[in-house]
Parts: C-alpha cells; sequence; structure tokens
C-alpha cells in the first residue's frame, strides 16, 4: 500500500512529481532525502529515479517516496527508464547537471515542467570543458526553472540562457545516522582514536579529488611543524588523489592522517579545534554550514558561494595561498578570544539560513506556481 492518500487532507497538494539524481553527491542527495520527506508529508505523491546504491545509503523510500533505480549513465536504456518513470508526473525536478540532462532528454516532446537545482558548478579542463558549457546550455534552455544553491550559481544559470533562474532555499538536513548511546565526553574518544590527545585537531572533510586544494593544505602543514603541539590534520573522504596524498604524506612527514570516508562527521566536527575548507569552488558547502551549527571556528577559501554563506563568520583566505592558509590557522590557534568570537558569529550565522521546512515551502510554491492552471480572464 502506498505511504501517502491519494486523497491528501485539505489545503494539502495532490501533485506527483519526479526527483531525479545522478551519482548524486553527498549535499544532493542529502537535499532529495529531506526534500522527498517534505513533499511526502504534504501530501506529494514523490518518486526519486536514482541509483540502486543511491536509496541504499539516503533510504528514499524510507520517507514514504517511491525510488526507481535509474543508472547515472546517458546511454538508451536509462533515457527510456527515466522517461517510462515520468509519464504521468505533474513535474520533474533534477538534481545537478547530469541528471538534468537526462531529464531533458526523457521529457523529449512532453509539456511536464522541469525544475533543475544546480548544487554546485561542474568542472572540468580541455574538450570536457566545452562539452560541460554545451550540456549548460542545453539543460538551462529546457529547464522551465533552474535553482542555483547559491547567488554565483544564478548568475551563472542567467548568463548561459536560463528563462528564469533563481537563489534555491536549501536547509542542511539533520542527521540520519542514529544516535548513539550518551557519551559524557565523545570528543576525547574520538581524538585518542585519530592521534590526536593532547594536539590541536584541525578535520577537513571531502572527496580526494584536485579541486579540494589538499594539495595546497599539505604544502600549508609545513608551517606547523614548527607549533608546539604539533596540530594534527585528519581528512576524511576518498577519491582518486588518495595514492599521491599517501605519499606526500608519507614522504615529506606531514602531520596529516586520511581516514577515509565516514559517516560520524558531525562527531569528528565536533572533536576537532578548527574545520578546513581548502578548495578551489564551492557553492553551498556542506562542512561550512555543519562547523557552523556544530561551533568550530572554520578556516576557507574566498571562493564561490562561500564568503555568502558563512558572512563574517569565518576566516577567509585565497585559494591556492598555502602561507594564507598557514597564517590564518597558527593565528587562530594563538587567539582562543577569537576562535570564541567565530563560534559565536557562527551560531548566528547558521541562524539566517533557511530551515527544511522553509526549503520545502519554497520549492511547494514553485511546483504549485508551475502546475496550476492559469485563471480565466
Amino acid at each position: 500500500m502506498s505511504p501517502v492518500s491519494s486523497h491528501p487532507p485539505h489545503g494539502q497538494s495532490s501533485l506527483r512529481t519526479v526527483q531525479v539524481l545522478g551519482g548524486g553527491n553527498a549535499g544532493s542527495s542529502a537535499h532529495v532525502r529531506s526534500l522527498a520527506s517534505g513533499l511526502v508529508a504534504r501530501g506529494v505523491r514523490v518518486t526519486v529515479c536514482a541509483p540502486v546504491e543511491a536509496d541504499r545509503t539516503y533510504d528514499f523510500t524510507g520517507v514514504g517516496a517511491e525510488h526507481v533505480h535509474v543508472p547515472r549513465s546517458t546511454d538508451p536504456a536509462s533515457v527510456a527508464a527515466l522517461r517510462d518513470a515520468c509519464k504521468d508526473a505533474d513535474l520533474v525536478h533534477a538534481h545537478g547537471l547530469h541528471a538534468s540532462f537526462r531529464a531533458v532528454l526523457a521529457l523529449s516532446g512532453r509539456r511536464t515542467p522541469l525544475v533543475v537545482t544546480w548544487h554546485n558548478r561542474a568542472h572540468a579542463e580541455g574538450a570536457r570543458a566545452h562539452l560541460l558549457r554545451l550540456l549548460e546550455r542545453r539543460v538551462v534552455k529546457a529547464a522551465t526553472v533552474v535553482l542555483g544553491t547559491s547567488s554565483d550559481l544564478v548568475d551563472r544559470a542567467r548568463r548561459t540562457g536560463a528563462r528564469d533562474a533563481r537563489l534555491a532555499a536549501v536547509a542542511l538536513p539533520g542527521p540520519r545516522r542514529p544516535d548513539a548511546p550518551e557519551d559524557p565526553d565523545p570528543g576525547s574518544k574520538i581524538r585518542a582514536e585519530l592521534g590526536a590527545t593532547g594536539r590541536p585537531l584541525l578535520m577537513a572533510v571531502g572527496s580526494l579529488d584536485r579541486h579540494r586544494g589538499y594539495d595546497t593544505l599539505l604544502d600549508a602543514t609545513r608551517a606547523w611543524r614548527r607549533l608546539d603541539p604539533v596540530p594534527l590534520v585528519v581528512i576524511a573522504g576518498e577519491g582518486p588523489l588518495r595514492t599521491a596524498l599517501q605519499r606526500r604524506i608519507e614522504d615529506e612527514g606531514l602531520p596529516v592522517r586520511l581516514i577515509g570516508r565516514r559517516d560520524d562527521v558531525d562527531r569528528l566536527l565536533a572533536a576537532a579545534d578548527l574545520a578546513l575548507l581548502p578548495s578551489s569552488r564551492e557553492s553551498r558547502s556542506v562542512l561550512a554550514q555543519e562547523a557552523l551549527h556544530a561551533r568550530v571556528p572554520l578556516v576557507a577559501t574566498r571562493v564561490g558561494g562561500i564568503p555568502e554563506l558563512v558572512g563574517d563568520a569565518a576566516e577567509l583566505v585565497p585559494y591556492g595561498d598555502a602561507e594564507a592558509l598557514a597564517d590564518a590557522v597558527t593565528a587562530l590557534l594563538d587567539d582562543p578570544e577569537r576562535r570564541d568570537a567565530l563560534r559565536e558569529k557562527g551560531t548566528r550565522q547558521a541562524a539566517t539560513w533557511p530551515t527544511e521546512d522553509e526549503t520545502v515551502a519554497q520549492v511547494l510554491s514553485i511546483y504549485d506556481e508551475l502546475t496550476q492552471p492559469l485563471p480565466l480572464i
């Protein structure tokens, strides 16, 4: 039996929407789960089209949505599966460039409204960069509305040809991991596990990809070896650069640990003295939001949507400047009053961000706008 009544309560929606994910990064996948949960609670029938492993990780069916396995490929079989899933949808909402492109192909010849959310900017070099620009142009011209999670993404969509581009309200979803038994001092256990007892713990989180700026971070750690005690940098994440980064850490004797992908980032951050975000591009960074919510001082690069997101509640440095990063961290470690000030500013800044309810309300208002019949004149 469907978890959603076919006769929703008075004042609720009877829409059927299809949410389309590709591989889905953590931010967009968590957003879709949160969105699906809120929409279902408001009487919307939600189908999430995503690879089966995404449903295993984010449990879309657990919040009342239907899940349809659609591989992340753009081959004809995948597009046909998506087209079939969308056949009686009132509206389709795709998340990310590649998922949006598949949705454009699947909806070809249909008049179904398409909403696209850009959670971050796709990036590539050489011939692939040209292909990405073509995909962006194709998607924004086909989309009824393009939502960007930061102002720079909205501006990019407009420059690329979007007829209607808006700033998206995107909340940081609450943790899905069940709460562990009450622990009076969980930070001490994590610090001991990581080898950071009696020394500062600096935490970075994100895939081990080129754009994350981890080479610059490793460069900066050389300066921290002169400190007493020497801070430990811990990087949680996996990716193609793991072998190269590990080799540098070992060859240069850097105070850095790679701990792989973790599902307890909230606890890792709560144990940290500082959070580090050295990326070359970010939109609505999940790590930045988690750090400010956890009252952990943040040092981040002044790129993309970061300044807009954090305001004056973080230390911002230029991307690729290892010296500036090293100096900012050293200064914060030496200045407990500045760290306390950033914690207070972070709490105030986080209070300005949209809640999950506000995020769902904005999206639902857009859905209603696009699907309600025009009034007779």
